[in-house]
């Protein structure tokens, strides 16, 4: 491997050239757990694509933290291309003239600045920002996401918040606060066992694929809805398409919601949706905020037709001090830190690595968004 380093204004440039290589035995396996999906023709089929010249990548704090060997194990792969180092989203924009290859975040400003991008790899899961920004349609790139990378955490999240809401451990972690015994605090009938019960997964893509694995685990009935298709996995009982969900939303006493945001999703869950839930029964946000009609869910909650709620995303972010959300009743709150984990980075890295040493090569690109659909 030859490689050339210099600092520029302090920004780490770094020229190399490797010969082509396949993924490693780890990334491999991952690739298989997660089922990544592999875009049907290889990326050099495309008009557009070339051997990238030059390319950004973002070393903010939690990535160098995560490994701060990053770089030089990223250089393996980047064939001739100099590989540009900027610590910050905002730095990135800066960076990005003349250069074809983003590893960071798609936005606005990306788009404006980078006009010769033509492949941008997505670091968050939701690419909604990249979505509203008028380029999106004006451009001719492929850009990928972390689709089922972050699908582990959140999905252990999501359990845990409904344990929380189904054994009502929230109120007895007040009463630890205010170190009171009080074995009457919640009436027994009211901490369920949640064998038997029925969870709604709405959004059965990577991540409500994984929620929906590990509720099927516990007993649950599963039944999901889809936008594409209604094919799903042996767990899941029965999927649904997008025109049912108040239909299976009335079979459900835990409604999760686990889409990504689009035109079609943002204010779904409003009053009529909360009405058709089951009286007392339990919903969870770990898609995203806009998704949901913040008021109408906390006059749901304080009028008791749900009986609990739990988010770890809102609408706004971040959530200000005064907003009534806060005081709801029965509610749960995380601020959008679902997909953390100790194993999140390390999946983070291997795809990153994989898809960047694949666009390299021309082949065959994992998690490739659909531009038109906005996931």
């Amino acid at each position: 491997m030859v490689r050339k380093l210099c600092l520029l204004g302090g920004v780490l440039f770094v020229s190399i050239a490797v010969a082509a290589m396949g993924p490693d035995a780890a990334t491999t396996e991952l690739i298989q757990k997660l089922r990544l999906k592999e875009s049907k023709q290889p990326i050099r089929e495309s008009e557009h694509w070339q051997p990238p010249k030059k390319i950004v990548v973002v070393m903010g704090a939690r990535q160098m933290q995560s490994k701060p060997d990053a770089v030089v194990w990223l250089e393996e792969v980047a064939g001739d291309a100099e590989l540009i180092v900027a610590h910050s989203r905002d730095e990135a924009a800066g960076l990005l003239d003349g250069v074809d290859v983003l590893l960071g975040y798609c936005t606005h400003a990306t788009l404006r600045s980078g006009k010769d991008l033509r492949y941008i790899l997505n670091y968050s899961a939701g690419v909604d920002r990249c979505m509203r920004s008028p380029l999106v349609h004006e451009r001719d790139f492929l850009l990928t996401n972390m689709q089922r990378v972050y699908g582990p955490g959140i999905a252990e999240h999501t359990i845990g918040m409904m344990y929380m809401l189904t054994r009502k451990l929230y109120v007895f972690r007040d009463r630890q606060r205010e170190r009171k015994w009080d074995r009457r605090a919640v009436p027994r009938t009211q901490m369920w066992e949640v064998q038997g019960r029925t969870m709604l997964v709405v959004g059965l893509g990577g991540i409500g694929t994984e929620i929906a694995r590990r509720a099927h685990a516990l007993g649950m009935r599963v039944i999901a809805t889809r936008n594409s298709s209604r094919d799903g996995p042996d767990f899941v009982a029965y999927v649904g398409l997008s025109h049912e969900l108040r239909e299976l939303a009335r079979q459900a006493d835990v409604v999760v919601n686990a889409t990504p945001l689009t035109i079609a999703t943002t204010g779904l869950f409003e009053r009529t949706f909360f009405q058709a839930m089951k009286r007392g029964a339990y919903f969870i946000n770990v898609g995203r905020g806009k998704s949901v009609i913040t008021q109408d869910l906390i006059d749901a909650l304080n009028s008791g037709r749900l009986g609990g709620a739990a988010l770890d995303v809102q609408d706004p972010e971040p959530l200000p001090p005064e907003h009534p959300l806060w005081a709801a009743n029965n509610i749960i709150i995380t601020p959008h830190i679902s997909a953390g984990s100790d194993a999140q980075m390390t999946r983070f890295w291997l795809v990153v690595r994989e898809n960047l040493r694949r666009y390299v090569n021309g082949e065959r690109m994992l998690n490739v968004v659909d531009v038109k659909r906005g996931y």
